[in-house]
């Protein structure tokens, strides 16, 4: 059971545990450090690639196992236009070239415009990029780094790391995710059978 050995600890030790597991990722290390280069605004690196690092790392699995992609998010309500989105993308996949995952660059200030499409639901008009993930579908996956003013690594989890630590994947019912918190615990599963998934 060593890959639970930070489950149920303090916040902050388990905050300490969560940094120090990305800074030592050379994936995470390299594409954070090009994301900084980029200079996006309110910009934040979610999801997938930190808490399946984390659980890579807990369980012997190598770098970038069952990672498919970063989700790079940022905040810009300057110009809602698909076309200014779209640069910004355009922008960053010559970036990010020769990078071994593919980025994921979603402005969080647009999510509104074509979430209800997409989704067969209404979405929250965001007013920050840290705002976005408290409306994941599962709490688990609402985690994001950025780098300060200082250059320190700057962590936000609206809903601790317990769930992170204890593979554990807990629902978030602040929308009617119930779907995607289903599909993405049974993929989770298929990759880490240690984790449990808290239904609906």
């Amino acid at each position: 059971m060593d890959h639970l050995r930070y489950s149920g600890l303090a916040f902050e030790e388990q905050r300490a545990a969560f940094i120090k597991i990305v800074v030592a990722d050379p994936l995470l290390a390299e594409t954070l450090a090009r994301v900084r280069q980029l200079d996006l605004p309110d910009w934040l690196v979610v999801s997938g690639a930190l808490y399946n690092s984390i659980w890579n790392h807990l369980t012997g699995k190598p770098l970038g196992y069952g990672i498919k992609d970063v989700d790079l998010f940022y905040f810009d309500d300057s110009n809602l236009s698909y076309e200014a989105e779209d640069a910004v993308i355009r922008r960053a996949a010559q970036h990010f070239g020769g990078l071994r995952l593919p980025i994921e660059v979603r402005n969080q200030a647009r999510v509104h415009l074509w979430y209800p499409q997409k989704f067969g639901q209404p979405c929250p008009r965001y007013t920050s990029s840290s705002e976005s993930v408290r409306y994941f579908a599962s709490k688990t996956h609402a985690a994001g780094v950025r780098f300060d003013g200082d250059g320190q690594l700057e962590l936000v989890a609206p809903f601790g790391l317990d769930d992170i630590f204890s593979f554990r994947i807990t629902p978030n019912r602040a929308m009617d995710n119930q779907r995607t918190h289903e599909a993405k615990g049974v993929r989770a599963k298929e990759n880490w059978p240690e984790i449990s998934v808290v239904p609906w």
